[in-house]
């Protein structure tokens, strides 16, 4: 039995996260690009890593579309850093962008910070990610280049700045819908804003009447006894 266990850790080796080493497979690192809507609790931290090949570029974007709590600020501390631990990167605004080259292979991680607000949690939009310019997925590795005619490869020079195009027309589209859920949320803020002043006036407007009827009828009423008793 002895013997079973040794094997067995011979096996395992050490315990810890994989890493890839030479001429291997990097970990599992995602997708490319993300975009999705998160909810930051009052007074917390948010972190996230993207995975990114030297010579591309990283870009990350944010917007607040809703804050609650006593505070009226809906500004929010965006940072992004290097694999390194290195800080690329800062806003602390509503809505912000960093864009950097990737100068390293590795984790990159974006960081949403909500700690000035203590009463009230804030949802923000991401859209983040890394693109590279003039290569498709299979150049991302470092490998021998085919030989190409020049029809073929004048066919590729165009797809690949189509495919750019796109990817840009959709970080565009990407950018109207974080606006148009920031504006959807303050038009219902001020829907119920609108409502709730308007029925407090008429709540105050009717109460102002009934006291001004109460006072008048008060007013004859003593005018009237004082007549009697002269």
């Amino acid at each position: 039995s002895r013997m079973l266990l040794l094997v067995l850790l011979a096996l395992l080796g050490p315990a810890g996260c994989p890493r890839a080493g030479p001429g291997q497979e990097p970990p599992f690192h995602g997708a490319d690009r993300y975009d999705f809507a998160i909810v930051i609790p009052a007074g917390a931290v948010e972190c996230f890593w993207q995975f990114a090949y030297q010579s591309g570029t990283f870009f990350f974007s944010y917007e607040v579309q809703r804050a609650t709590g006593i505070a009226s600020s809906r500004n929010i501390l965006a940072t992004a850093s290097d694999p390194s631990g290195v800080q690329l990167g800062a806003s602390q605004h509503v809505r912000g962008q960093i864009n950097f080259p990737t100068k390293e292979t590795g984790f990159y991680q974006l960081c949403l910070d909500n700690q000035q607000n203590h009463f009230g949690f804030m949802q923000v939009y991401l859209n983040f990610g890394v693109y590279y310019e003039g290569l498709n997925a299979e150049n991302k590795r470092p490998q021998e280049r085919k030989e190409l005619n020049d029809t073929l490869e004048a066919i590729g020079v165009s797809i690949q700045k189509l495919q750019l195009h796109i990817f840009h027309m959709w970080r565009f589209y990407n950018f109207a819908r974080m606006r148009r859920g920031a504006d959807s949320f303050l038009l219902e803020s001020n829907y119920d804003y609108v409502n709730w002043w308007s029925m407090a006036q008429s709540c105050v407007i009717v109460l102002s009447g009934v006291l001004q009827l109460y006072f008048l009828k008060r007013l004859f009423n003593v005018q009237t006894s004082s007549r009697q008793q002269c």
